[in-house]
């Protein structure tokens, strides 16, 4: 799974047509339980979506100007945009896969 920072991010965004990025921390319990939701998700979605890990530690920019103020916090975006649809907590898979199949 690919880790977003501070220095890629721009990159990613504009590389790809639809992107699901978590936003968690390594101290953060419910971010490991969602983990290897996310990790299965990028596996099933590789070449049609991208899907990545951004360590809000790690990476206070990014967070910044996506506005996280929670972990795990799930986004989306749309050929670079932002979409208003996130899911902040622990979430199941089929949450998290319906969203990114309407955006695709």
């Amino acid at each position: 799974m690919t880790h977003v920072t501070d220095s890629n991010y721009k990159e990613i965004l504009s590389a790809n047509a639809v992107c699901m990025l978590d936003f968690s921390a390594t101290w953060c319990g419910p971010c490991k339980k969602l983990a290897p939701i996310v990790e299965e998700i990028a596996k099933e979605y590789e070449g049609k979506a991208f899907v990545g890990k951004v360590d809000v530690d790690d990476c206070p920019e990014f967070t910044d100007l996506v506005g996280i103020r929670n972990v795990p916090t799930v986004v989306f975006y749309k050929n670079g945009e932002l979409q208003a649809d996130r899911v902040i907590g622990a979430s199941d898979k089929s949450a998290l896969t319906a969203r990114l199949n309407a955006l695709l």
